[in-house]
């Protein structure tokens, strides 16, 4: 927050200090000559497009763009989490917004949308920029026709943001929004296989972390709307090209970082990973693919999952097996989840204990394990309501023991 408000700041500063400078004889850079852009007639008016072209082989940091366009439709439509299958990675959309607010609803303009998209041998980033709140009309027309030429969006919290912010700007407009379409939010991806290593999983941090990928004088998405507003009131464009570079790395990324994870899915266990990121492929692939997703969890304990994620692992793993009614083996994982002396889980512990008693029928057993759990629980300051629970069966089994005994 400090970096911001210091971003902000000095932003203002600079173009209040240019604001105030003499014209001098020769005629100011135009928007368009500044941003290397046209300005293009539609329908609805006129509209600032800039386009850059990539070859499919372009590094953005250390992965390559054509990953995503050979992502196969199997693995896509994993990353959707439902939908109709896409026929290849080359009819995606990569698609990002700068919004003049975070809070979205009818008040909140996409004042640029950023598109990305494969054309032949070259990945093609192009943006669409009002000049003015009034050039709406120009936007949602190239917007319209530009959807009509793919299958589908990919996007980075897309669902919560991006999309229903520009069908809600589709209707005021009186336009229709492609509703029912194929959508990859990567968020959701990138939460699962990082979330728990990394500090966030805002896009920044995972193109950093995964990518290789440094921006250089990044200007903080936080501080974009305040940039395009003093563009609106003084009509000076020195800092719009810091807004569509990072933009522009927004769409780079969500291109490279949709064939990292796709190529992941399907190459999927491969030990190159490191063992948060196969078990976070471990359920993305729990209900499409069960033995590779098992295949998956196994790999990432053999590789030094760390607690308490391996605990939690281990956990899963043993209610999969108790579903399987495989209880031996249920009973092999808890008990290898509960040796772990920094954490204390309640849930293993129960379970073991019902192994015991119910499928064993080993009264004195359990009695035992949870004798210890509640030792346990007791050092390490559990809940009272976890404390309360094993008091209530071990009482309980002490019963049924003594009534068996007698």
């Amino acid at each position: 927050m400090a970096r911001d408000l210091t971003e902000l700041t000095r932003i203002i500063r600079r173009i209040e200090a240019k604001s105030r400078v003499r014209p001098s004889a020769g005629s100011p850079r135009s928007l368009e000559t500044l941003l290397d852009g046209a300005v293009e007639e539609t329908d609805h008016g006129r509209l600032l497009v800039v386009r850059r072209r990539f070859p499919v082989g372009h590094r953005h940091g250390a992965q390559p763009l054509l990953a995503a366009r050979e992502a196969t439709p199997a693995a896509l439509t994993l990353l959707s989490r439902g939908g109709e299958p896409v026929a290849e990675g080359r009819r995606l959309l990569y698609l990002d917004t700068e919004t003049t607010g975070l809070a979205g609803g009818t008040g909140t303009y996409a004042f640029l949308v950023g598109v990305g998209f494969f054309d032949g041998d070259e990945f093609e980033v192009r943006q669409f920029f009002m000049r003015d709140l009034d050039e709406e009309p120009a936007l949602l027309t190239v917007l319209e026709e530009t959807f009509r030429g793919f299958d589908g969006f990919v996007t980075y919290n897309g669902a919560g943001f991006d999309l229903p912010l520009l069908e809600t700007r589709f209707v005021l407009g009186r336009r229709r929004f492609p509703g029912d379409v194929f959508h990859v939010d990567l968020l959701g991806p990138a939460r699962r296989l990082w979330g728990g290593r990394l500090a966030d999983c805002r896009l920044g941090t995972v193109e950093q972390d995964v990518l290789g990928f440094m921006r250089d004088d990044d200007l903080p998405g936080a501080l974009i709307p305040t940039v395009y507003f003093e563009y609106l009131r003084r009509k000076r464009p020195d800092e719009l090209p810091r807004v569509f570079e990072h933009n522009r790395h927004d769409i780079l990324s969500l291109a490279a970082l949709t064939g990292w994870v796709a190529d992941a899915v399907a190459r999927a266990p491969h030990p190159e990973l490191d063992p948060d990121a196969l078990a976070g492929l471990g359920r993305m692939l729990e209900g499409a693919d069960p033995e590779r997703s098992l295949a998956c969890y196994r790999m990432a304990l053999d590789t030094g999952l760390p607690t308490p994620f391996r605990e939690r692992l281990l956990l899963r793993l043993g209610l999969r097996e108790k579903r399987l009614a495989r209880w031996d083996e249920a009973r092999a994982l808890w008990e290898a989840a509960v040796r772990s002396p920094r954490e204390f889980d309640a849930r293993p512990w129960e379970e073991i204990a019902k192994v015991h008693e119910h499928r064993r029928r080993d009264l004195a057993a359990a009695l035992e394990i949870v004798e210890q759990a509640l030792a346990l629980a007791r050092r390490h300051r559990a809940s009272a309501r976890v404390q309360a629970s094993f008091e209530h069966r071990l009482e309980r089994l002490g019963r049924r023991l003594a009534a068996v005994s007698g």
